[in-house]
């Protein structure tokens, strides 16, 4: 085994451009009166700080900034988050609770099974940690992509990134799979400022243990390319070792490699 490898799911497994970030713009234009709807580099803008990996605190935390703008504070305004997390989810998921028929129905795919078939071949293991939900998560791994009962950390079982603790929670089950994996460098593949801090606070709690970020350009980035190289600079910034455009260029040999 050359290393651990953890990856995040939104950006990296499956695109999130149509899905997620349609939801969150959708909802702050509902709680702004249709006044305002950010765009997508706005959403980026605000992911850039680091600290909004959840998109429900997002939604609000943009409908907030916007009335502030408009003179109001937050006291005034006294949003209900829970209002908020309602909305978006009949946007996401959809209406129907049993057979979801929202936007994550059509989310794309960003890798294949044969991806992971091919590191399980090398001897690598590897699992999820992501800010998804259970429910959305595991609809894209196992009922799209078809991985049966994947290693996976959610926004349920551990505080959000950059918090490394669902990182580790994630290793430590891969750890009863596959026995003493505690000597192995840790690879934590994200799309976002969060993704790559949360390995520069893993350090921080695990000093002893080689930890490793790989940034992933998400599919709303690369078709902008006027954002591209912002975006690659960005996550290098935040502790990126090497930037690439899509997960399954991370080989078996590039992983091997670094």
């Amino acid at each position: 085994m050359s290393a651990i490898v953890i990856f995040d799911i939104d950006g990296v497994i499956r695109d999130v451009g149509s899905s997620y970030r349609r939801a969150l713009a959708d909802t702050v234009a509902e709680f702004t009166n249709g006044v305002y709807r950010p765009t997508a580099i706005e959403i980026d803008r605000l992911k850039g700080e680091g600290i909004w990996n959840n998109d429900w605190e997002a939604s609000q935390e943009l409908i907030y900034r916007y009335f502030e703008g408009q003179g109001q504070t937050r006291s005034e305004l006294n949003l209900d988050y829970e209002r908020i997390v309602a909305y978006f989810q009949t946007k996401y998921r959809g209406t129907d609770p049993v057979k979801w028929n929202g936007y994550i129905c059509d989310e794309p795919i960003l890798a294949s099974l044969a991806y992971f078939a091919s590191l399980t071949a090398a001897t690598i293991p590897w699992g999820f940690f992501s800010g998804a939900t259970q429910g959305s998560a595991g609809y894209i791994l196992e009922r799209r992509l078809g991985l049966t009962a994947p290693v996976l950390v959610a926004m349920e079982d551990a505080p959000g990134k950059p918090d490394p603790q669902g990182l580790f929670m994630a290793v430590a089950k891969l750890g009863l799979q596959h026995g003493n994996i505690d000597s192995l460098p840790i690879i934590y593949v994200g799309d976002t400022v969060a993704d790559m801090q949360t390995i520069i606070n893993a350090r921080k709690v695990q000093a002893e243990r080689d930890f490793m970020a790989i940034g992933v350009l998400p599919p709303h980035i690369l078709t902008e390319v006027s954002q591209v190289d912002g975006y690659r600079e960005s996550l290098v910034q935040a502790g990126a070792r090497v930037v690439i455009n899509n997960v399954q260029e991370l080989t078996p040999g590039l992983i091997g490699s670094l």
